[in-house]
């Protein structure tokens, strides 16, 4: 339909020249030829927009996809100018000589600099239109992501303001002024804060440091610590190589806090918590265990590993998973996986 413009007013130029004296008079089949030669073009956008889609235009490939564009452009304006001779040797009477090899040739040498600017017009449209819809997708990943961090935002603002969470904590603070380890409690309120203010920061990016995040769960497993006494042991296993690797927010603490809740508060004796983190191959693997009771029911995910599972698949597609199972020796593991990028520059770890 774009080509029926342009057909239409090829066919009044004709004819107003004609009725201006410019030319000769318009007839029928002339017209016809005129807006039927654009048409032929519409039949050929089809392949123009392929070719476009297949060898794009993008930094990096220009050496190599100008050249064959350039080449593309004289075939199909040259298919162009011989179905458009052909076209006008049956609907024109008297015009045998555009069907012989010197008028085709004629013809084309004619059209061959306008049908290069339509072939590459045509594939600017289409680049702008392909464009224009990444924008669009970017927009609406961007908006998704937001809307995702603010979830997590507040589901861990939730957890550190949990009544029981910051009750136990100050009441285990309380306990070491009054036993007089000033040294210790101070400590202990300097990992308080620093956890509500890593949560509470607004100007939080959708991906952070690995080694920021690991820095952020030692401080809140720390107060953990004063909360669970002497009921919970933590151990980080992180391979030196990944400690640059971009990972989303807040993506360990609603696998740590599942892993708090449902395994090591239902233990008796002391409870094991390992973080773990390493490289497989282009993945960045990162797991939490710990030996509580187990999976004895069907997996029923809360809020917070739902999140983590949505936002890895806005972030990297097929390639970001969640998986919730067994550990080997008891108790339950969450794994995360997705495609591992590198910081420039070295992320500084926090002693802790």
């Amino acid at each position: 339909m774009a080509w029926l413009g342009p057909a239409l007013l090829g066919m009044f130029g004709v004819y107003a020249q004609g009725r201006m004296g410019n030319g000769p008079p318009a007839t029928w089949r002339g017209l016809v030829w005129v807006g039927s030669d654009w048409l032929l073009y519409g039949l050929l956008t089809p392949a123009v927009f392929g070719l476009a889609r297949r060898f794009p235009l993008r930094v990096g490939t220009l050496h190599r996809t100008i050249p064959l564009h350039v080449l593309a452009a004289i075939v199909v304006s040259a298919v162009w100018a011989g179905a458009g001779a052909v076209f006008r040797w049956l609907i024109v009477p008297g015009a045998e000589y555009w069907v012989t090899a010197a008028g085709i040739a004629s013809w084309l040498f004619t059209t061959l600099p306008f049908g290069l600017a339509i072939y590459f017009a045509v594939l600017g449209i289409e680049h702008g239109v392909h464009f224009f819809g990444e924008a669009r997708v970017r927009e609406t990943q961007a908006a998704r992501l937001s809307a995702q961090l603010a979830e997590a935002r507040l589901g861990a603002l939730r957890m550190q303001l949990h009544p029981h969470f910051l009750l136990n904590s100050l009441n285990a603070i309380l306990v070491l002024v009054r036993d007089d380890d000033n040294r210790t409690a101070v400590r202990m309120l300097e990992r308080l804060g620093e956890v509500l203010h890593r949560v509470l920061r607004a100007d939080r990016e959708h991906e952070i440091p690995l080694a920021d995040e690991i820095a952020f769960l030692r401080d809140y497993l720390a107060v953990e610590e004063v909360r669970f006494s002497d009921r919970l042991r933590v151990t980080f296993v992180v391979a030196p190589d990944v400690e640059r690797a971009r990972v989303p927010a807040f993506v360990l603490l609603p696998l740590v806090e599942n892993a708090l809740r449902h395994g090591i508060a239902r233990r008796t004796e002391a409870g094991r918590l390992t973080i773990t983190a390493a490289r497989d191959r282009d993945d960045l693997v990162l797991r939490v265990t710990d030996d509580g009771p187990g999976l004895t029911s069907p997996v029923q995910e809360g809020v917070g590993l739902a999140n983590t599972r949505e936002r890895l698949a806005t972030l990297y597609g097929a390639r970001g998973r969640l998986d919730l199972g067994s550990a080997t020796a008891g108790g339950t593991t969450v794994t995360i996986r997705f495609p591992v990028r590198v910081d420039l520059e070295r992320a500084k770890p926090r002693d802790g």
